[in-house]
């Protein structure tokens, strides 16, 4: 049996290959959600008119790989104390949220993100948003997979690559063999 879970940390190319190296992860599926406009497109969510995050659903297995390890990758592979942006990716699209499916994920996630800033393991604030799932658009299919597709554009090997590099090395035991 599998579940599922939807972040949104930044460009969804980045993410959707950083948890594709993960063991028990069935899928990972770039979309939109979030905001408040029907069915967009990427154009349109670029253009930060709807409200939407890029995001990526993850199917797994829990048998495999728990909830509160996704949320560990997730917070690896981005910068949760950003607001509205990774790196070069301005605007609201590209903010930090977690976006949960019941009561057992938004606890799950607020624990996971109480305990970050109690840490201290950050120099500013988390500002990661949590907020549940209400509708999950599937991107365009060109942007599906892009990183496996596109492993030489310069834009994922600038930013999908060290993101992937980064979970191989701090997941090296849940890296799908």
């Amino acid at each position: 049996m599998t579940e599922t879970a939807t972040f949104g940390g930044g460009c969804f190319w980045c993410i959707e290959a950083a948890f594709e190296e993960i063991d028990g992860v069935d899928g990972v599926t770039s979309g939109y959600a979030g905001g408040h406009a029907e069915d967009p497109s990427y154009r349109e969510v670029c253009a930060g008119t709807t409200g939407h995050a890029e995001v990526v659903q993850v199917t797994y297995d829990p048998s495999v790989i728990t909830y509160e390890e996704l949320l560990e990758v997730f917070f690896t592979v981005h910068d949760p104390t950003q607001l509205n942006r990774q790196g070069p990716d301005v605007g609201t699209q590209y903010r930090s949220i977690v976006l949960y499916h019941d009561d057992e994920q938004r606890e799950l996630a607020a624990s996971y993100i109480e305990a970050l800033d109690e840490e201290g393991g950050y120099d500013d604030e988390v500002v990661t948003e949590l907020e549940p799932l209400e509708t999950f658009y599937r991107a365009e299919e060109k942007h599906q997979d892009y990183f496996a597709k596109n492993p030489n554009d310069a834009y994922c090997s600038m930013h999908a690559q060290p993101k992937i590099d980064k979970v191989r090395e701090k997941f090296a035991e849940k890296i799908e063999a």
